[in-house]
């Protein structure tokens, strides 16, 4: 049996609600899947989001890091492809921490790709009729940071990545797009489901 930790964010900015967080919820609420589910919130800050997320990936030594986060105005799941070695914030964190021009970790690389199968992920959405893409950039806020902490905190061979989520109607502002609660739950169960490639889950496999 995996392990895999799948996280999403508390509400910011002065929201009631973070759809990230919403999925995270409902999916391991429901989960009956054949991996052992670790899930969690994490905060929308810069130091508080990277440490609970080494503490937790070294307390479950998870077997696919999975962390979900809110991309408003998008209108649909977005699948990042790249963590960038830079917190760059618009609009101060939960701590009222606004870096600008800085480097998450000063002496890492300047980029980490994401190991999670995105454009087989995407794939896998398509099909299942949820509007998809892959993105190449996380940003330069708090989500970038936390997958940018995930692939250094995570061994090369463990699928790390990060998934942009949209608003969902009940939470999102006026006219802004989104997508259902249920399908927004829908793609993350989707992507714990295909976190792994298949050849690791037969006999001899990584994970077997």
């Amino acid at each position: 049996m995996a392990t895999i930790l799948l996280t999403g964010f508390a509400p910011f900015d002065g929201a009631d609600r973070n759809p990230s967080a919403d999925a995270v919820d409902a999916v391991a609420a429901g989960y009956d899947g054949l991996h052992r589910l670790i899930s969690a919130v994490l905060p929308v800050s810069f130091a508080g989001a990277a440490a609970r997320l080494r503490a937790l990936i070294a307390e479950h030594d998870p077997d696919a890091v999975i962390a979900t986060g809110l991309a408003g105005g998008s209108d649909r799941v977005a699948v990042e492809r790249v963590g960038v070695n830079l917190m760059d914030a618009c609009i101060p964190d939960d701590d009222g921490e606004q870096p600008v021009d800085v480097p998450s970790e000063p002496d890492g690389p300047a980029a980490r790709f994401a190991t999670l199968p995105v454009k087989r992920i995407v794939g896998v959405l398509e099909e299942a009729g949820i509007p998809v893409r892959a993105s190449l950039s996380a940003g330069s806020y708090v989500c970038n940071h936390v997958l940018y902490t995930a692939l250094g905190a995570s061994h090369p061979d463990v699928p790390t990545g990060f998934v942009h989520l949209p608003w969902t109607p009940a939470t999102a502002p006026e006219d802004a797009p989104s997508l259902s609660e249920g399908e927004l739950a829908r793609a993350v169960r989707l992507i714990v489901d295909h976190a792994f490639d298949p050849d690791d889950l037969r006999p001899g496999g990584s994970i077997w």
